[in-house]
């Protein structure tokens, strides 16, 4: 009996530690393609991240990322409409939003580099 309980005690301990990692790593993915695909028009991740509350990054990247990708259709910059528009974009998008979001305006965090 003691056994069984302690090894539901590690199987849970270990399976929050990976989701705990799983989100964070997420962030930093998204730090790390913001400030690839990004930081050359928006700034660094600091200020790019603070142009919108939590709520509004939300609702940019709701609905398949509609008003993201409305936002830089609209632009005057090629290769933000080449990037929005890409695969690449879409495979970020999630990352991206988790690192918009986590540092945004209202969200009184400021990421550590960049």
């Amino acid at each position: 009996m003691f056994h069984k309980t302690v090894s539901i005690a590690f199987a849970s301990i270990t399976i929050f530690s990976a989701t705990t990692s799983i989100a964070f790593a997420d962030v930093n993915k998204g730090q790390k393609y913001y400030l690839k695909e990004c930081k050359e028009c928006h700034g660094n991740g600091t200020k790019g991240a603070a142009m919108l509350e939590q709520a509004e990054w939300k609702d940019m990247f709701a609905n398949g990322n509609k008003e993201m990708i409305t936002a830089h259709e609209e632009s005057n910059n090629e290769k933000a409409k080449k990037y929005i528009n890409s695969d690449k974009f879409k495979e970020h998008a999630q990352d991206l939003f988790d690192f918009l979001h986590e540092y945004a305006k209202d969200s009184g965090k400021v990421p550590s580099c960049g």
